[in-house]
């Protein structure tokens, strides 16, 4: 590929020809890879009429326990069910309170609503992304109980502090790992630093096996809290503890999370190939960024070299957007030039919690006030100004190609679809 030739062409938003050119590849994004192997197993499972039973998901919980690094692994139809079992594990219920980030998908936060708890918002590292650790203590009151750690975009939250705060003041850590499956903080495996951890194995995600989800954890009661809630079929060898047992046989929750087994069974056989493809995909996208060094404006989404932690599989990667380096562009006009020399990308980000009427207005279970402050004495609700960080990212974040397969002639025209549109911003403004 001539990138001189490419990236000092005129922009094709302008007339000019596209960076992005050529046939590309059906595997550069193609996801999740699903072979004959992850066919028949799902095929023996139907033909087997044991779709509803237990024992290849707990074959699968014992390899990905084993994968984890943690004693207990549970599998579950969702990654929302995994995350309500988490909370629920960690005891969070009626007038309680988890501090959450803002900038996230709603599961990792709203089933508090369903135990009678609340959720208090803390801002963003505006490096990780991730819940800032300085920003937690100013939020927790007598109520709080829990704080749920978002590893975002598969970059590792700063555990080592978030840990010491949970600690000091008796609180119990949630991990959130559906971005992260595999990524390590300072060289252990995120979701098995926490108390718990949870996540989903949706079809998209970088460990993809359908709508499935998994918690993992150490901690026996927290296991056995999460199956007598909502694994009723597994209480009469899954509970030990007498005043868990003592209610066998219904689950706590008035719920079903059981996973079906079409779906441990491809998990087990997507979590076998699983190291190889994230080191493809770890490749891929260090290659693009590395393509990307000297552009100005730009910058990965990732931690520092020889940090210990890593990015895992890259799960909806984003880079960050520094306006002020190309003149003041907007990151909107940004996106649409890049996008007209063919390069895939968007805004990136989840909507903002905090602000969201679900969160602030919504009377769900008819107790005359917004069910946010259903069971507390004080006003949670969060309004604008409340997280500075996690209300301009829009500004500063730009998604960026999900290159699954890593081919360096069709990834380095991206790169240069980036590059060119950033040299040349001052023609956009």
């Amino acid at each position: 590929m001539d990138w001189d030739n490419i990236v000092t062409q005129p922009l094709a938003i302008l007339g000019g020809p596209k960076a992005v050119r050529g046939e590309l590849s059906d595997e550069l994004f193609h996801w999740p890879i699903v072979t004959e192997e992850d066919e028949w197993a799902v095929v023996e499972v139907l033909r087997a009429g044991s779709m509803s039973g237990t024992d290849i998901t707990r074959q699968f919980e014992s390899e990905y326990a084993a994968w984890q690094g943690t004693r207990y692994a549970l599998g579950y139809c969702n990654g929302t069910a995994s995350l309500l079992g988490a909370m629920y594990g960690v005891g969070l219920g009626r007038g309680d309170e988890l501090i959450a980030p803002s900038r996230t998908y709603w599961a990792s936060a709203l089933q508090a609503f369903s135990l009678g708890a609340s959720v208090v918002f803390a801002d963003v590292d505006p490096e990780s992304l991730c819940i800032d650790p300085n920003d937690i203590e100013r939020h927790i009151s007598p109520r709080t109980k829990a704080i749920m750690v978002v590893h975002y975009h598969a970059y590792p939250a700063d555990m080592d502090p978030i840990m010491d705060i949970a600690r000091r003041h008796n609180l119990r850590v949630i991990e959130d790992m559906s971005h992260a499956h595999g990524t390590l903080y300072k060289g252990r495996m995120v979701g098995a630093i926490g108390d718990v951890s949870a996540a989903s194995l949706m079809s998209q995600k970088s460990l993809a096996a359908g709508e499935g989800g998994i918690l993992c954890t150490d901690d026996q009661r927290i296991y056995e809290r999460a199956i007598a809630f909502g694994h009723y079929e597994r209480h009469g060898d899954g509970l030990t503890l007498p005043d868990l047992k003592a209610f066998a046989g219904l689950p706590l929750g008035g719920v079903k999370h059981r996973m079906n087994q079409t779906v441990s069974a491809m998990a087990r056989v997507q979590l076998k190939h699983y190291p190889e493809r994230l080191a493809e995909i770890d490749r891929a996208l260090t290659r693009f960024w590395s393509l990307l060094a000297r552009t100005p404006g730009l910058h990965p989404h990732c931690p520092p070299k020889n940090s210990g932690s890593t990015m895992g599989a890259w799960y909806m990667p984003i880079g960050h957007y520094a306006s002020q380096a190309l003149g003041g562009l907007p990151v909107e006009k940004f996106i649409e030039a890049v996008n007209a020399e063919g390069g895939r990308v968007g805004l990136g980000l989840n909507f903002q919690l905090h602000l969201h009427p679900v969160f602030n207005q919504a009377d769900i279970y008819r107790d005359g006030k917004p069910t946010r402050n259903a069971f507390s004495e004080r006003d949670l609700r969060q309004d604008i100004g409340a997280l500075p960080v996690t209300e301009t990212l829009a500004e500063r974040v730009i998604g960026i190609p999900y290159f699954r397969r890593d081919l360096p002639d069709e990834i380095a025209m991206f790169a240069a679809a980036f590059h060119k549109v950033a040299v040349q911003a001052d023609k956009l403004l």
